[in-house]
């Protein structure tokens, strides 16, 4: 049986920060819209700001559902996993704020010392979640699974890009495939 934490406390912290990924859950409004989960990571990517808040730093990427599905209705979930230890899964509900590059609170929430890409130009965005349900569940259906490393594909890729194209490369990658979501919410401008 689950059970729902009045706050983010250290214990929860220390667990957060063990694991190697989380996921993030969005939704339109609209009934007929995409739902929307994002694998993300590394774990150092995310950051418990305090007992009521994490944020994450979010990279340049094929789609930008999560900012637009934030920005249209501020509904997000974001979700942990043990696949190693005990069984556990860790559920912070919340509303979502879309920090931009150039936005007063970036450059401070940066300094929260997030895990960074090579590039600094793969940053698109840094999530905050102001977290109002914090609840937990067994987690005896997630699999063991042995954590093996990070994949240098998204800095490989990101290296390329502007290698080839040229230093406005991410923000023309933004510009042509992030601006609206898949159900033509805008994302991006």
């Amino acid at each position: 049986m689950g059970r729902i934490y009045d706050s983010i406390d250290e214990h929860q912290r220390k667990w957060i920060a063990n694991q190697s990924m989380f996921f993030v859950g969005t939704a339109p409004a609209a009934t007929d819209g995409h739902v929307n989960v994002s694998p993300k990571g590394p774990i150092g990517s995310l950051r418990v700001l305090d007992d009521h808040t994490v944020a994450y730093l979010d990279i340049v990427g094929s789609g930008a559902e999560t900012i637009a599905h934030i920005r249209e209705n501020g509904r997000i979930v974001v979700m942990f996993c043990a696949f190693q230890g005990p069984p556990r899964i860790l559920r912070l509900h919340g509303r979502g704020e879309v920090v931009l590059p150039g936005d007063e609170q970036f450059d401070e929430l940066l300094q929260r010392g997030f895990h960074e890409p090579e590039a600094p130009e793969a940053r698109r965005a840094i999530i905050v979640v102001h977290v109002q349900r914090i609840a937990d569940s067994c987690g005896y259906g997630v699999p063991l699974l042995a954590y093996e490393g990070e994949r240098p594909h998204s800095d490989l890729s990101t290296a390329k890009r502007l290698r080839v194209e040229g230093p406005d490369a991410m923000r023309n990658y933004e510009a042509k495939h992030n601006r609206v979501s898949i159900d033509g919410l805008p994302a991006l401008s």
